[in-house]
């Protein structure tokens, strides 16, 4: 791919791996829950024709270094404005999926010069109400992982035991019920292709499960109920109708929450909309972007014309 560069650098005493592709106004994208750069692979061929599109692996995950210690959103989101700054990037457009949709408010609550513009995918102010226990995402976390409830405690003792494996789960079968949930039925069923190939790149470099613990308690952790409305970006937060992990009425109440955005429902998707509609996804983005870069546009030239009125009547009055 053209203008693509990838590499390593050391931000917030950890090594971070990214990629950018493209040129053009900066454009970062953050991950999941135990996702890496992986999952954009239908968004960079699109949005990189117009964008210079920034990705990069979470602490914990993917080509990033993996500490055991304590993570918090404000941590990862550190992390993010770290790599931006040593990039050389003064501001940039931000665009998180779930618990990367954290990441990103917690940016542009931190660091609101660096941001011009959030996408929150797929995500929630989080907070105590965003799994609940005895809920069917809580019960599918528990399968899935063999978590046990007083795992769950929010402590943040990530090397705490826990039994990893109980019912029996290869981790294989690990990814595809994961995938099961973050995908419609519809779409699990019919693409087995797709679903193969991602769960070959989630094997091929797996994320070790204290790491996944890490971040997972690092997401129910963060809470911006009281804090969004102090956003102050153009904001467009897009959801699934038949989101299983983050329900479309969690999303809609973060819209809600931050003044002035814009919320849009994709019909007939889960979690992972945008790869199930991808096309779709791509050019709500891409709408939304350039239609900030229009109204820019306008407001530069309408300064540009009241300069010029004010010389044309200065000259008159001093006539």
């Amino acid at each position: 791919m053209k203008n693509h560069k990838s590499g390593k650098i050391e931000v917030n005493n950890i090594n971070i791996y990214y990629e950018i592709h493209g040129e053009g106004e900066p454009l970062l994208l953050i991950e999941g829950l135990g996702y890496s750069n992986w999952m954009w692979f239908k968004q960079i061929p699109a949005i990189s024709r117009a964008y210079k599109v920034i990705v990069f692996d979470n602490r914990g995950v993917g080509n990033t270094d993996k500490p055991d210690s304590e993570y918090t959103i404000e941590t990862m989101a550190d992390d993010a404005a770290g790599l931006l700054k040593a990039l050389g990037v003064d501001s940039a457009h931000v665009l998180g999926v779930s618990m990367g949709g954290f990441i990103a408010q917690e940016l542009a609550l931190n660091y609101p010069d660096m941001i011009k513009s959030l996408i929150l995918v797929s995500t929630s102010l989080g907070g105590k109400d965003s799994m609940p226990k005895g809920s069917n995402l809580w019960n599918s976390f528990v399968k899935l992982w063999g978590l046990m409830p007083d795992v769950l405690e929010l402590s943040g003792k990530g090397s705490s035991p826990i039994p990893l494996n109980p019912f029996g789960l290869t981790p294989e079968k690990k990814i595809r019920y994961g995938l099961s949930l973050a995908f419609t039925p519809e779409y699990f069923k019919n693409h087995p292709e797709e679903i193969d190939r991602i769960v070959e790149w989630r094997l091929s470099n797996p994320q070790p499960p204290y790491a996944w613990k890490r971040q997972l308690i690092a997401g129910m952790n963060f809470d911006a109920a009281q804090r969004a409305g102090q956003i102050n970006v153009p904001t467009l937060v897009v959801t699934g109708s038949e989101d299983r992990v983050i329900p479309p009425e969690r999303s809609k109440r973060l819209a809600e929450e931050i003044p002035n955005s814009r919320f849009i429902t994709l019909e007939g998707t889960g979690h992972l909309l945008f790869i199930e509609q991808a096309e779709k996804f791509n050019k709500i983005v891409l709408g939304f972007l350039q239609q900030l870069s229009k109204q820019k546009e306008l407001e530069i030239e309408w300064k540009e014309k009241k300069k010029w009125w004010r010389k044309i009547v200065s000259l008159f009055l001093s006539n």
